[in-house]
């Protein structure tokens, strides 16, 4: 089996060394590459999971459809698209667009763990729905989009840090998450630039 890394980066995005994910996350974790994605059926609805009892950061946490980070050598396309098969058995995703290109976070665990993450943010669209992997994900559920943006920017839905601050930006981009513009890869952070 191989051992899963991620991408270390410097302030500006550029890579500067390699970590064994495992390892990664701590109360001083390094800024490393990740990438989020929000998963939309042709009804508008959004696709949020709830993160495994067990995982080492926010366990039990709803989120949104899919975080990872991208292998060595990976397109981040390719690693979105990895991921949700991954952790929610959907392989038949279509057009997975980049939104948030240089979205950025650090966020603290009550027990002190860290997430450091540049984590450009991605659109697909589902076909089917998923079957989620009990490793990865505790249960889903779909979600009209402008009812989860709604509560989540006025605070009654729990939801991980990381996804509260890209809801905020992603309401930015319009009420209609099919129609939000679509970025240049070349907004990406130079590590992410394959």
């Amino acid at each position: 089996m191989t051992t899963e890394q991620v991408l270390l980066l410097d302030e500006s995005g550029n890579q500067v060394g390699l970590a064994d994910k495992a390892e990664v996350h701590h109360a001083d974790t390094p800024l490393h590459l990740a990438f989020s994605s929000y998963l939309f059926d042709d009804r508008g609805r959004t696709l949020l999971t709830r993160r495994a009892l067990h995982k080492k950061t926010w366990p039990g946490v709803w989120t949104n459809t899919c975080c990872g980070h991208p292998a060595p050598g990976e397109r981040m396309s390719d690693g979105v698209l990895r991921r949700l098969t991954d952790e929610l058995g959907l392989p038949d995703v279509h057009e997975v667009d980049l939104v948030l290109p240089r979205f950025r976070y650090r966020a603290v665990m009550p027990n002190g763990v860290v997430e450091n993450e540049m984590c450009p943010v991605f659109r697909g669209v589902a076909v089917g729905d998923p079957t989620p992997n009990p490793d990865e994900v505790d249960s889903v559920e779909w979600v009209p989009w402008q009812d989860f943006a709604e509560s989540v920017l006025d605070g009654t839905r729990d939801i991980s840090p990381w996804c509260k601050l890209q809801v905020a930006e992603l309401d930015k981009l319009g009420p209609d998450p099919l129609t939000w513009p679509v970025a240049a890869a070349g907004a990406l952070p130079p590590a992410a630039r394959l």
